[in-house]
C-alpha cells in the first residue's frame, strides 16, 4: 500500500464525541450480477454519557431472489491502535484484507488495486476536516478474491470488481444519492450528491461531487462540487443532469425495489435516516458537447445490473 492509499484509509477517529467513521466495500460478480456490501462504522455520540460503539452489516445480493442483510455488533470501541483500520465484533478491514462474520454470512476476502485513491471531495477538506463530512474512495477499481459463505454453502469469489471507501465526519447528510459504477477497461465513476445535515443548509438542493476516472485521468480536474449539475432524488429512479465545464452530463439511475435493501442509519446526535441501497442498479451515463449547434456524444455507458447506488432520506 503506497502513501496516498495509507493517507486515505487510515483511521481518523481519536475519541472525539459527535463523530462518525465508516469503511465500506461494494463488489459485484460481472458474470452472474451477484453483489456484496460490507459496511463497518464507528459511532461516537455527542453526549459524553453515551459510549462510542462499533457495528455494521453485510448484505448479499444474489443473482436471483431478494437481498439478505445480517448485522454485527454493536460493541464498545476505542480508537484504533493496531494494523487494522476497523476491528470490532469479529469483523476486520485492513490493508488488502476484509474478513468477518455476520449471522449467516461470512467472508474472507483479499482486495488489490494499483490505482491511486479517488478523491470524491477536495483532499484538503478530508485532511483538514473542513466539511461536516467527506468521503474518499481508497480503492476505486479493486479486484476481490477469496471466499463467501452463505449459510452452509461456501462460494468462491474470483475476479469480482468494486471499490473500498472511507467516510469521516459529524454524521450522515440530510439526504443523499451515491453512485459507484465500473465503466469497463479500468474506467470508473463515483458520485456523491448530498444536502448537509446542518440546520441552516438543510433546505438547499443537493450538491453533486462527480468524479470520473477515464483512461487513467480524473475528470473534472477540480474536486469542487459541480454547481451546474442538478440532482433529482427519488425511488426507484433518480437522475443528475447539467454541465461540467463545456460538457453536458446526464445520468439516470434505476434501483428496482426487488434488488434493494432499506436500512436505518443513526447519527452521533441520535437523528436517523433510511438508506435504500443496491449493488445491482442500472446506471446510464452520457457526456456530450455542442458543435455548430449539434450535440456530439463524447462518452456513453450503460451499466446493467452491476451498478452500486444508494439514496438516503430523512423521515417527516
Amino acid at each position: 500500500m503506497d502513501g496516498k492509499t495509507r493517507t486515505a484509509a487510515a483511521p481518523r477517529w481519536r475519541g472525539k464525541a459527535g463523530r462518525l467513521e465508516v469503511w465500506y466495500a461494494t463488489l459485484s460478480d460481472r458474470l452472474t450480477r451477484a453483489g456484496l456490501w460490507i459496511h463497518c462504522e464507528t459511532v461516537s455520540p455527542i453526549h459524553a454519557a453515551d459510549l462510542p460503539y462499533a457495528h455494521g452489516w453485510t448484505t448479499w445480493f444474489p443473482p436471483d431472489g431478494p437481498p439478505r442483510t445480517e448485522r454485527f455488533g454493536p460493541e464498545p470501541v476505542q480508537p484504533a491502535t493496531g494494523a487494522a483500520w476497523f476491528d470490532a465484533a469479529g469483523v476486520r478491514v485492513g490493508d488488502n484484507k476484509l474478513t468477518g462474520q455476520a449471522g449467516s454470512l461470512a467472508w474472507d476476502l483479499s482486495w488489490n488495486d494499483t490505482a491511486p485513491p479517488l478523491w470524491t471531495f477536495p483532499r484538503a477538506a478530508w485532511e483538514r476536516e473542513l466539511l461536516p463530512a467527506a468521503q474518499v474512495v481508497v480503492a476505486p477499481t479493486a479486484d476481490f478474491t477469496g471466499s463467501l459463505t452463505i449459510g452452509d454453502t461456501a462460494h468462491r469469489v474470483d475476479g469480482w470488481r468494486g471499490g473500498l471507501a472511507h467516510i469521516y465526519g459529524h454524521g450522515n447528510a440530510e439526504r443523499w444519492g451515491w453512485i459507484h459504477a465500473e465503466l469497463g477497461g479500468g474506467d470508473v465513476l463515483e458520485v456523491v450528491a448530498a444536502v448537509s445535515g446542518k440546520p441552516v443548509l438543510r433546505g438547499l438542493p443537493p450538491l453533486a461531487f462527480v468524479r470520473f476516472r477515464v483512461n487513467g485521468k480524473d475528470w473534472p480536474a477540480s474536486t469542487l462540487p459541480s454547481l451546474r449539475m442538478r440532482t433529482k432524488l427519488g425511488l426507484p429512479q433518480w437522475q443528475l443532469e447539467g454541465r461540467i465545464g463545456r460538457r453536458e452530463v446526464a445520468m439516470r439511475i434505476e434501483q428496482p425495489a426487488e434488488r434493494c435493501v432499506s436500512l436505518r442509519y443513526t447519527d452521533p446526535d441520535g437523528r436517523t435516516a433510511v438508506c435504500t441501497n443496491t449493488e445491482q442498479a442500472d446506471i446510464h451515463i452520457e457526456i456530450s458537447h455542442r458543435e455548430h449547434g449539434t450535440r456530439v456524444i463524447d462518452h456513453s455507458w450503460s451499466v446493467l445490473g452491476t451498478g452500486h447506488a444508494e439514496v438516503g432520506l430523512r423521515g417527516p
